[in-house]
């Protein structure tokens, strides 16, 4: 039932990232987006004197603008993180490189600005650890230019171990301090333990901040952002989900503002997939499938990426478990370099929904040419070089008449498309 005969050998040792700087200086820096135009700064130091602030400019060594943010700390059992920081700068000019400088100390980074309009191009990786293949995987990514990573999921896998956070985030520093990375949670970030940690979520909340105040949401394990006429929308695998939960009404809440004229692509994140022909963790994402799949379908969203099956999948459009020309393409993409090693064990024989599948390391690259069409191609991680594995040309909804009679009212009741019209 698999294409291609490549099968990945078993992972690799776990890396750990050293820290090598001083106790002032900023270590695992990332950027990430924060609404039109501005870009979100996160580090942290051992050092708790050390300000919350963020010199920029354009030229390197020259930081024409300042800007002070918020930090925040944790305990977990008898760990105790170093003070996280989170800076908010901006406005800042599309397409752009600016180079800044931490907390008054240290070394000096810089990040490109996504442009303004089309073309963009995301890199797209889940489950990624830090194992010597998630270093393979980062090292492909790195070999060519892109704008925004999408991450769906199992960032760390430090699982309550609070010093692999640490290391995880310097081992990413050197690509996230330069593009913006943009996270959603799996099942690796829940880290609860009874009673004393009941709700879970306590590092990646205070590590990795995303924008779920500027796009109304309640909560950051659930948020959306545009950039360059893209939509994105990243939900929450592990809380609340059905009809009456706040992830629910903020969702449809979120699609109705969608204006598919500024932004003519609208994607999805998640973590356990909706769809998939793996034995592993096979139906896991079936109840928030039910609740939640005629929102996006109603919203004619174009493509879900999901994380969780250590595996590479892509889906036919789909909807409600049947091929729909209406239905968004799924992609299952939780294959950046984990340490439990590949989900080699697929459905057989290979269902039609189903139109490439492969257990590889590897990651994938979405190329928004225009209003219309994107390119997206997934890599599989060879050790020396990224091979393309799967590529396939995509058309927008927005492009397809026939899959707009009779999509949601206006006021959100469920009418459904008329299948003839098809």
């Amino acid at each position: 039932g698999l294409q291609g005969d490549y099968i990945r050998q078993p992972p690799r040792k776990v890396v750990v990232a050293p820290h090598l700087r001083s106790k002032s200086d900023p270590q695992q820096v990332h950027a990430s987006l924060a609404g039109k135009e501005y870009m979100r700064i996160s580090w942290v130091t051992d050092e708790k004197d050390v300000a919350s602030k963020v010199e920029y400019g354009k030229v390197s060594g020259k930081y024409e603008a300042m800007a002070v943010g918020n930090h925040t700390s944790y305990h977990y059992f008898f760990y105790s993180s170093g003070k996280i920081h989170h800076v908010t700068i901006g406005p800042l000019e599309p397409a752009t490189t600016y180079y800044y400088r931490c907390g008054g100390h240290g070394p000096e980074f810089s990040f490109k600005t996504p442009p303004q309009t089309f073309p963009i191009e995301f890199v797209v990786g889940g489950d990624l650890g830090q194992t010597e293949w998630t270093a393979s995987t980062l090292s492909h990514v790195d070999s060519k230019d892109y704008d925004v990573f999408l991450l769906p999921g199992d960032l760390s896998y430090a699982d309550t171990q609070q010093p692999l956070w640490d290391s995880f985030g310097r081992l990413v520093e050197p690509y996230a301090s330069r593009r913006p990375w943009m996270v959603t949670e799996g099942n690796h970030e829940i880290e609860t333990f009874p009673i004393i940690y009941p709700h879970g979520f306590k590092a990646y909340n205070a590590r990795w901040l995303m924008p779920y105040q500027e796009s109304g949401s309640t909560s950051n394990l659930y948020y959306s952002f545009d950039v360059a006429g893209s939509y994105i929308i990243m939900l929450g695998s592990y809380t609340d989900f059905d009809e009456d939960s706040a992830q629910y009404k903020w969702l449809e809440s979120d699609l109705r503002k969608v204006d598919r004229k500024k932004t003519p692509w609208v994607i999805a994140l998640l973590h356990a997939p909706w769809y998939n022909t793996n034995l592993a963790h096979k139906g896991e994402g079936e109840s928030m499938r039910k609740a939640m799949e005629d929102l996006l379908y109603r919203a004619r969203v174009d493509v879900v990426f999901a994380g969780h099956v250590h595996a590479y999948e892509r889906f036919t459009r789909i909807y409600n478990n049947k091929a729909d020309p209406c239905g968004p393409v799924y992609i299952t993409i939780g294959d950046g370099g984990n340490r439990e090693g590949l989900a080699l064990m697929f459905e057989n024989p290979t269902p039609e929904v189903s139109v490439y599948r492969e257990p590889s390391f590897g990651h994938g690259r979405l190329r928004v040419v225009d209003e219309s069409r994107a390119h997206w191609s997934w890599h599989r991680n060879n050790d020396s070089d990224p091979v393309v594995a799967d590529e396939v040309w995509l058309q927008s909804l927005t492009t397809t008449k026939s899959c707009w009679h009779n999509t949601a009212n206006t006021d959100g009741s469920k009418s459904k498309v008329n299948k003839d019209e098809l």
